[in-house]
């Protein structure tokens, strides 16, 4: 591949005032995502409120340090303890966190196109992130690149990396808004964080089954450690060919969300006695059946669609952990609805219904939202992938709210490609809308947006 980018200088951020670290466990659920690629954001942010390159690059490395220091797995490495059978974050090495430099071999108005397109130049953006080498432990928690174009000066993307092991979605967002205060505001922001950062593992730990679901789970996904990466490791997420994927952004506005609410409602006979269907739902349904309708045929109608529900458990368990837990606290759910049902008058509402029920079954009636866990890869080896529609990140990640002190990101997205059909939402720029960022092979992306626009357009 070409390179776009020219790397100008590579340096390492250390917390700053830290002192040594104790070695950070991770739970059984982290162990789910140990040989997963990087978490890979990038922000685009353009303007004349710009401040220097050199000056931005100062402020981000300072506030960098001083956030490490109050969320210090992030500076540490993962590593594999033979002795027993364990993988942790070593909190104690003294590498810091790589921070790269870049320049982009194109204008500022190249920079802001890259932005802007509805479909994107994946190419571009996967060298706007650093490279993380995870192919076998000990690895790098997190790096960061900040690039410039190299004419002009009123563009910059911030591209971070971060292991999937150690963070989830609600636990990047946590950083990321202490990072960016603490740029915008001032060294002692972090640390006025409500809520802090909690790192107490002890509510997911105390599970009868934890160690042996944690090493069980290493067992099925890193069968070769240190290596991560083997021949009997066909789950390995960074293995999944996405070389024919192409990239398209989407929103819903407020307005169309709340239609597609009261669609379900209408078309599900809800009572006042069910819960409303939420914006997760209602989002989540419009792509399952979107998807299922571009992907379907006559033949496999009697079949049925999957569906996972991914659910955060911090306040679902007992003790609840609390907002501010750092760390990976979600489990996943399986709905299923026949095809040819959703591929008829009503799916989306069908798919909602779907969803409400798998979510108040698992977890918010179970007396123990763990309950079930010992069965995770069962239920993964035994639902059809060619039939399994996932959605990730949350709409409740208010990525536009990254302020680093130079104004809101002109426009937010994943890089990383964990399967080879990923749709992943976040808050959009407009009060109440939903951005929807999705990856598929090109053929099915032309079908998906046809489905969905006309889904989306008929509620």
């Amino acid at each position: 591949m070409n390179s776009s980018v020219r790397v100008l200088k590579v340096t390492r951020v250390h917390p700053a005032g830290a002192t040594a670290a104790d070695d950070h466990e991770l739970s059984f659920f982290d162990a789910m995502h140990i040989a997963e690629i990087p978490i890979q954001r990038l922000f685009f942010f353009d303007g004349p409120g710009l401040p220097p390159f050199a000056s931005l690059v100062s402020a981000l490395r300072s506030s960098l340090a001083d956030t490490l220091a109050v969320f210090f797995p992030l500076a540490g490495e993962l590593v594999f303890r033979p002795s027993s059978g364990s993988v942790v974050v070593d909190c104690s090495t003294a590498a810091g966190v790589r921070f790269v430099e870049a320049e982009y071999l194109g204008s500022a108005d190249d920079m802001r196109r890259l932005a802007r397109q509805d479909e994107h130049a994946t190419k571009e953006f996967l060298q706007l992130v650093p490279d993380m080498e995870v192919m076998q432990l000990p690895a790098a928690v997190l790096a960061v690149q900040v690039t410039r174009p190299a004419v002009g000066y009123d563009a910059v993307a911030v591209g971070v990396s971060i292991l999937h092991a150690v963070v989830d979605g609600q636990a990047v967002w946590q950083f990321m808004r202490a990072w960016s205060t603490a740029s915008r505001e001032g060294a002692a922001a972090p640390g006025r964080l409500e809520p802090p950062p909690t790192f107490d593992r002890a509510a997911i730990l105390q599970h009868p089954m934890a160690v042996e679901l944690s090493r069980e789970f290493l067992r099925f996904f890193a069968p070769a450690l240190p290596l991560l990466t083997s021949p009997s490791s066909s789950f390995r997420t960074s293995t999944v060919d996405t070389t024919e994927q192409i990239l398209r952004t989407f929103v819903l506005t407020a307005d169309r969300i709340r239609s597609l609410k009261q669609l379900c409602i209408l078309q599900n006979g809800t009572t006042g006695t069910q819960p409303p269907t939420s914006t997760y739902v209602a989002v989540s349904s419009l792509v399952w059946a979107s998807l299922v309708r571009a992907k379907s045929t006559d033949e496999d109608h009697a079949e049925d669609a999957h569906f996972t529900v991914v659910a955060d458990c911090r306040g679902r368990l007992r003790p609840p952990l609390g907002e501010g837990y750092f760390g990976n606290c979600v489990r996943a759910c399986f709905a299923r609805v026949n095809i040819g049902d959703l591929c008829g008058e009503g799916g989306v509402a069908l798919a909602a219904r779907a969803i409400q029920e798998r979510i108040r079954e698992d977890l918010d009636r179970a007396s123990d939202p763990l309950e079930g866990m010992d069965r995770v890869l069962e239920v993964v080896h035994g639902t059809p992938k060619e039939r399994l529609t996932s959605v990730g990140s949350s709409h409740r990640f208010m990525a536009y709210e990254t302020d680093f002190g130079w104004g809101a990101p002109s426009r937010v997205e994943l890089v990383s490609r964990f399967t080879p059909e990923l749709v992943t939402l976040l808050g959009a720029k407009e009060a109440g809308a939903v951005q929807l960022s999705v990856a598929l092979r090109r053929p099915l992306m032309e079908a998906f947006a046809a489905n969905f626009l006309t889904l989306a357009g008929s509620s």
